[in-house]
């Protein structure tokens, strides 16, 4: 299977590389985003500020969102999961808008949000990997959907309710960091890559 994570240049991506790497896995770093697409996976990471990752992702930002919406298999991760919507509150640019609805910040006091929190499972949300229930969170933003509908689990901070996973299509976003969640959330990201592979044929 060939992962290639699409690297904004923004920070370490060795946590989340290393959690993705196994001997199935041939893991490749890509800074173009236009052979970013050439994959069988493809992962926005939770490394950055929305409005550097826009821009970083302006020049092939059409062609990765065809690509996705052609079926391309696609995890975000944090940041990467909001890069699937329109915008941000956070800072310019356009997301790739393969959800609708926009990034605002997180309605609470203790902001950002860091740390061990739950995922609630949406009744209406569809994810073929359960992901762990207790996951590890660092986050000042929040996706907002337009439609619920796409939110298969949740989170709450204080009094903000916000979705911790979302699919749409071939395209899942999680808020979380697997990768930083020991043990379980490592399991939970590696099922979701092999279960990614099924997704084009998969409604």
């Amino acid at each position: 299977m060939r992962v290639s994570v699409f690297d904004y240049g923004a920070g370490n991506l060795h946590s989340l590389a290393k959690a993705l790497m196994s001997p199935d896995v041939e893991l490749v770093i890509e800074t173009d985003p236009v052979r970013a697409t050439d994959t069988d996976v493809l992962v926005l990471p939770g490394v950055g500020a929305f409005g550097a990752a826009a821009a970083r992702l302006a020049a092939g930002r059409e062609a990765m969102r065809d690509a996705i919406l052609g079926g391309l298999p696609t995890i975000g991760v944090c940041l990467g999961m909001q890069l699937l919507f329109e915008g941000s509150d956070e800072g310019e640019g356009a997301g790739l808008g393969i959800i609708a609805g926009r990034v605002t910040g997180l309605r609470a006091a203790r902001v950002p949000h860091i740390g061990w929190n739950t995922v609630e499972p949406a009744e209406s949300g569809e994810l073929s990997v359960a992901p762990p229930t207790m996951v590890y969170y660092a986050n000042g933003f929040a996706c907002r959907p337009a439609a619920e509908s796409v939110v298969a689990a949740w989170t709450t901070h204080e009094a903000d309710r916000f979705p911790a996973v979302v699919r749409a299509g071939t395209a899942v976003g999680v808020q979380f960091h697997p990768e930083k969640s020991s043990a379980p959330g490592v399991r939970f990201l590696r099922e979701l890559l092999t279960s990614a592979l099924t997704w084009r044929t998969t409604p």
